[in-house]
């Protein structure tokens, strides 16, 4: 009997021991969850109860500098989907079939979207307002609208290498729309609902709304009209001669703006998928060449800077030079024979530049090339833009100097050229070229306004004057003739340079044909410069192919900005400043035409002979005169209307084939053609006089740069 008793309270002991054990372990667990863990599973709970709904921000407008919309941001709807409501109104496969019928989407695919194990799921970005509307209509379990902002750039491709892309997720991915994103795309803001275990919204409990701050509107430096006019003409050089690439950017050469910029092949930033990424490559800072003939700006810049030359320095080139043991030409191995420093500029004379890198040594060569920014980016804002490629000083030879000096062996990118060019302009100061004239936020107010900054003086404000009557004489009688216009006072440089060929070597079959230049010659507006790669047909020269662009580009925005033309008075101050005037071909011009441009240029006009087609003049083209000086023109007596009379055989040389046959046409008169290039000489000589109908014999020769 005692040992049942004493077993009974054995184990009512070891029942209590447990009891109290049990007590302790859960008052310990409830502490530990209670006040160790409570904060941190009370936030977890409230996350469980939370659902947060994003609300989209709107990307900034971007504007030209005249306020013109370039780049704006819509509202769109896009549908999402909370699996858990759809999933708890058991009709998962009905909502499926509605919703891909409606958005054109494999139905297993939405299926599996909408079921998913999660709190929220997109279904599909950025629908049509027409399938916003029926899935409205619908009123499907499960399944949300919500207001998102989409990108649109109402001018399809203008301006598209400038203003990028922007993706799905109100991001931009590339050009300005990527370079300010953080400025530009704003923030998103929040809807934040309390809902049950089940998704059901909780009476009475936490509803926060956390608002979307909009992005920070730009304007551009970009004038749209002067854009337009470039991609014009970009788009009718880079089809014409169907080309690989081509760029064209307009700057203020005293601001650093850039007033236009363009590349091709080009792409809509609206549907970018439906082009080639290639397209989307901006030739314009992307990519580097080798400059050729327009980098001899830099060299003229850097000799006369350091007193080497001056504009009457002689020079002699036989067609070809030496170095060490290898041989350079100019093009096509033309002598041009004894020359001032001048004509080696206008006649883009190779051997006479490689005297002149030669001379400048490798120290001073080195020294201005890193000063005028060549060989590192130029800070553009604009992503991606390339370095350009120097030959390294530390194993540089004589023969890359000699190379060097007259545009090859170095690789470029466009907007480091025209920025270098552009402080020749710009009385020796180097400008930072930029985009972004100001930020401004969506009350108006300017946030951010961008100053030009200058980046360095590269040469003396007298060597940038002198250097500007050079260039200027380069397009008056030098090889970028097709870029002179009537009117205004134009300074620049043709570029016509191999392709490299990966291996080392250069493509015997392809070119890079440029040309960059500025107008006024004397306080210049604009600078511009227009690159062709690998265009095709011929001639394939920069003085063919890019200044003729260069020309029309110039042309239309200098009036557009209402820059007021040139005339030449005998009171005129500015031809204090003018040493010399070359003397214009006028010789098959007519009369009232040949006198316009000789007195656009301070000129006098005497008449010799009647008629009204010049057929000679004296002095001849490319003469320096002082201004005032006087110019004979001799008449031809030819009359449209007489089919049978007698004409007088004007002066062909240095005439491309094409101008010489519109001329023996218009005269009546047959050409019987020898060689191709420009007309070198002519049978019948200049000044006989043929009856209509002859047939004139021309020789014509290639001319490089």
């Amino acid at each position: 009997m005692q040992t049942t008793s004493l077993l009974v309270r054995k184990r009512i002991a070891a029942l209590f021991f447990l009891f109290t054990l049990g007590i302790f372990l859960l008052g310990g667990r409830v502490f530990w969850v209670q006040f160790v863990r409570g904060a941190e599973l009370s936030e977890k709970a409230e996350q469980n109860r939370m659902r947060d709904e994003p609300v989209a921000s709107k990307r900034g407008i971007i504007y030209d500098r005249n306020g013109n919309e370039l780049a704006i941001s819509v509202s769109v709807d896009s549908v999402s989907a909370s699996p858990a409501d759809i999933i708890a109104s058991k009709k998962e496969k009905e909502i499926a079939h509605k919703l891909a019928a409606c958005l054109d989407m494999d139905e297993e695919k939405v299926l599996k979207t909408i079921t998913k194990r999660t709190l929220f799921v997109w279904v599909k970005r950025q629908i049509k307002p027409e399938q916003a509307q029926k899935i409205r209509e619908m009123d499907l379990p499960g399944i949300r609208l919500t207001e998102e902002s989409h990108r649109q750039y109402p001018n399809g491709i203008f301006l598209s290498h400038v203003l990028g892309i922007s993706g799905i997720d109100n991001t931009g991915l590339e050009g300005i729309d990527n370079y300010y994103d953080e400025l530009v795309g704003g923030s998103k803001g929040h809807i934040v609902i309390e809902k049950d275990a089940v998704n059901r919204n909780i009476p009475e409990a936490t509803h926060k709304y956390i608002s979307p701050v909009d992005g920070a509107n730009l304007i551009l430096t970009i004038d749209e009209t002067i854009q337009y006019i470039v991609e014009r003409e970009l788009e009718k050089v880079f089809k014409e001669r169907g080309a690989k690439g081509a760029a064209a950017i307009v700057m203020d050469p005293a601001t650093g703006e850039i007033l236009a910029l363009a590349s091709r092949p080009t792409f809509d930033p609206n549907d970018y998928g439906k082009y080639p990424k290639s397209n989307r490559r901006n030739f314009a800072i992307n990519d580097t060449f080798e400059p050729g003939s327009t980098l001899k700006i830099i060299t003229a810049a850097m000799a006369m800077e350091e007193k080497i030359v001056d504009t009457q320095s002689r020079f002699f080139c036989p067609g070809h030079i030496k170095v060490g043991k290898e041989t350079i030409r100019c093009a096509n191995g033309r002598a041009h024979g004894s020359q001032t420093f001048s004509q080696i500029v206008e006649n883009s004379c190779n051997v006479g530049f490689v005297q002149v890198g030669l001379d400048l040594g490798m120290e001073k060569y080195y020294h201005y090339i890193n000063a005028f920014g060549f060989g590192k980016p130029t800070g553009i804002d604009l992503p991606g833009e390339a370095d350009g490629i120097l030959v390294p000083k530390s194993r540089a030879k004589q023969i890359d100097l000699a190379t060097m000096a007259f545009g090859q062996a170095n690789a470029v990118t466009s907007i480091q050229l025209t920025t270098a060019v552009a402080a020749v302009a710009n009385d020796g100061k180097l400008m930072k070229p930029h985009l972004v004239k100001q930020i401004i936020d969506n009350n108006g107010k300017v946030v951010k306004k961008f100053e030009p900054v200058v980046v360095r003086r590269v040469i003396s404000e007298e060597t940038a004057r002198q250097l500007c009557l050079i260039l200027e004489d380069e397009v008056t009688v030098g090889t970028g003739r097709n870029a002179y216009i009537d009117g205004f006072r134009v300074a620049g440089k043709t570029g016509t340079a191999q392709k490299s060929k990966p291996g080392g070597g250069y493509l015997t079959n392809e070119v890079i044909a440029s040309f960059v230049g500025f107008a006024p010659a004397v306080n210049p507006r604009l600078v511009c410069m227009v690159v062709v790669d690998a265009p095709q047909g011929y001639p394939h020269y920069g003085g063919w192919v890019a200044a003729p662009a260069f020309k029309n580009i110039m042309q239309d925005a200098l009036h557009y900005l209402e820059e007021p033309m040139h005339k030449f008075q005998e009171n005129d101050k500015t031809l204090e400043k003018v040493e010399h005037v070359l003397v214009p071909d006028v010789v098959n011009l007519p009369l009232t035409e040949a006198t316009s441009l000789l007195n656009a240029r301070g000129l006098k006009v005497k008449v010799s002979g009647s008629g009204n087609i010049v057929w000679q003049q004296t002095p001849q083209p490319r003469t320096k005169l002082q201004p005032g000086a006087e110019v004979i023109v001799s008449l031809s007596p030819f009359d449209q209307g007489d089919e049978d009379g007698e004409v007088t055989i004007p002066d062909l040389q240095g005439k491309s084939m094409l101008e010489v046959a519109r001329i023996l046409s218009d005269l009546g008169l047959h050409l019987i053609p020898d060689g191709y290039g420009l007309a070198y000489e002519q049978s019948p000589a200049a000044g006989k006089v043929v009856s209509r109908g002859s047939s004139i014999k021309v020789k014509f020769q290639p001319v490089g740069e």
